[in-house]
């Protein structure tokens, strides 16, 4: 129990601290951070999951980086959170050297995010439901109900 604690008062310090450039500049500081941003992430809490999984696709070294920012983003989004349900749809389109853009999964992942309450995933969506993708017939229906859904999420 006390371990859970220690765990959310560092990762409490450490999202402080990140504000910080002269301590991020630090390779100790930084690795520290890294460490409370890891341990909560681990620990389960969907926004340190998502936080630590942006941190890692962004600014992470490496294809071991990238794997483990998506699995935590994976996680975080499944939880609940829209940015990190968003950021795989934002992934599943875009594709990479190992798997091609497919539509198919970024409307899946948007249609999380949009339902958590994330405006830029439903433009997104009625955008690609407006022009279609390989895979994704367009529909007219979903892209206005989509758009609507952005207009009320404030965009």
């Amino acid at each position: 129990m006390l371990w859970r604690l220690r765990a959310r008062l560092g990762y409490a310090l450490a999202r402080q601290l990140f504000h910080w450039s002269w301590w991020v500049k630090q390779p100790r500081g930084w690795r520290w951070l890294e460490g409370q941003f890891a341990r909560m992430a681990n620990l389960g809490d969907v926004a340190a999951q998502s936080f630590y999984g942006h941190i890692l696709l962004f600014r992470g070294q490496g294809l071991g980086a990238r794997e483990e920012a998506i699995r935590l983003l994976r996680l975080a989004a499944i939880g609940g959170d829209g940015k990190a349900a968003y950021q795989l749809g934002v992934l599943g389109l875009a594709g990479d050297s190992r798997q091609a853009a497919d539509a198919v999964q970024a409307v899946r992942w948007w249609s999380m995010a949009a339902a958590a309450g994330h405006p830029l995933a439903a433009q997104r969506l009625a955008n690609l439901y407006r022009d279609g993708a390989a895979g994704l017939p367009v529909d007219a229906e979903l892209s206005a109900r989509y758009a609507a859904r952005a207009r009320e999420l404030g965009l």
